[in-house]
């Protein structure tokens, strides 16, 4: 049986680990056994199920400036936990022979694990019989102020990777509309689509019909959405409002959601994130969120009217993108955070109900498409899916 090692490292949002895993599970359809090598707690959402799953030394951001790394006791992590790091991630790639090797969004960001990746990177090539090396990247990057930085991203892909897989349509998003050196890198690249999870948009109840729904993923950095959500129905014009549902992501303490849950109501639901959000979703109305990877793919997958208030703090400019690329297809209504509040949400709400009907068909089962990509350059037999081809004809029209 063919073996894929995978690393992921989710640092504040939970986007990376969810496609990291979603990559794995069709992996896994695929006859390939997986291992994933994680440096963040994985969401209770998530089911790992038929994974090996090794949890190496945790580290996450500080806050949303990324420039201070905290390790599982929040503390500030040292040159001894990079040691310690590094040794638990050799340790694991070195357990046993991998034919695949797949790095999440590295070189293309996580730059700050450049020591620990080319390790590992060199490992890899040691071996007498060396994986396959892949790069597993979301649409959009966030762009660099120094060229430099950007120019060091396509070097490392060239020296050391054989493919990148780039999870978006690109109809939609290409790599080079958020990284100029993607010229450097084309003969690597393949489209697969958008990578959205397992979790059925089958409705299991009643609920979510005809409502709109607030989500913030993980809750990270959604509060101020979460706020304004809560006073945001009180401003839609009389007669015409549904019942909100507001989701509280998991990374939210229990005392904030506590705070947030008195202000529910008949009309206002307040309760934890849950894993049928998809399903949710497909019943609802309108969605209101950020632009994040997942929720935009989910939101594509209900097909309904979305509201996006793109995470713009700090140099995150991959939010505000995504956002504007939904809104050239009339697929959203935009609120920039700067401007957020009830009434602005509300005006948005009621503009984002009145939206055409979607007529961007837009290839959402990314992950499988991987999976088969993969499974074609070890040689595998595998049925390819028929979308393959379409992504393949938009491959050829656009970067390659």
């Amino acid at each position: 049986m063919m073996k894929a090692f995978i690393h992921v490292q989710h640092l504040l949002g939970s986007g990376h680990i969810v496609r990291a895993v979603a990559l794995a599970k069709a992996l896994v359809r695929q006859g390939i056994a997986v291992t994933l090598a994680t440096g963040n707690r994985i969401p209770a959402t998530l089911d790992c199920g038929g994974l090996s799953v090794v949890q190496l030394p945790a580290v996450r951001a500080a806050s949303a400036k990324f420039d201070v790394l905290l390790d599982e006791h929040n503390n500030p992590i040292d040159e001894a936990w990079w040691e310690k790091r590094i040794a638990a991630t050799l340790s694991a790639f070195s357990s046993e022979h991998f034919d695949l090797l797949i790095t999440e969004t590295y070189p293309f960001g996580r730059r700050m694990f450049a020591a620990e990746m080319t390790r590992l990177l060199e490992c890899a090539g040691t071996k007498s019989s060396p994986p396959w090396v892949v790069c597993s990247v979301r649409d959009i990057l966030v762009r660099k102020d120094e060229a430099w930085k950007e120019e060091w991203m396509a070097s490392q892909a060239t020296a050391f990777y054989d493919r990148i897989l780039v999870h978006s349509d690109p109809q939609l998003i290409t790599l080079g509309d958020s990284f100029p050196f993607a010229y450097r890198v084309s003969s690597h690249v393949r489209y697969t689509g958008y990578i959205s999870d397992d979790r059925s948009t089958e409705a299991t109840s009643a609920d979510g019909t005809d409502e709109v729904i607030v989500s913030c993923g993980g809750g990270a950095v959604g509060s101020a959405l979460l706020r304004a959500a809560l006073s945001a129905p009180n401003h839609m014009p009389p007669n015409t409002t549904p019942k909100w549902r507001v989701l509280v992501g998991h990374d939210i303490s229990e005392a904030e959601f506590q705070q947030l849950s008195r202000h529910s109501s008949s009309e206002l639901i307040i309760e934890r994130a849950r894993k049928d959000f998809p399903a949710l979703l497909k019943n609802a109305k309108l969605s209101i969120s950020q632009a994040g990877y997942n929720t935009v793919v989910d939101i594509l997958r209900a097909g309904i009217p979305s509201v996006l208030v793109p995470f713009a703090q700090e140099a995150e400019t991959e939010q505000t993108q995504r956002a504007i690329s939904l809104m050239k297809h009339r697929r959203a209504v935009a609120v920039p955070e700067k401007v957020l509040s009830p009434n602005t949400l509300a005006q948005a709400a009621q503009k984002a109900l009145g939206l055409p009907a979607p007529d961007l068909h837009v290839a959402l089962n990314g992950a499988e498409i991987s999976a088969q990509i993969l499974a074609a350059d070890l040689g595998m037999e595998t049925a390819l899916d028929s979308t393959v081809g379409i992504i393949w004809e938009r491959n050829i029209s656009r970067d390659l």
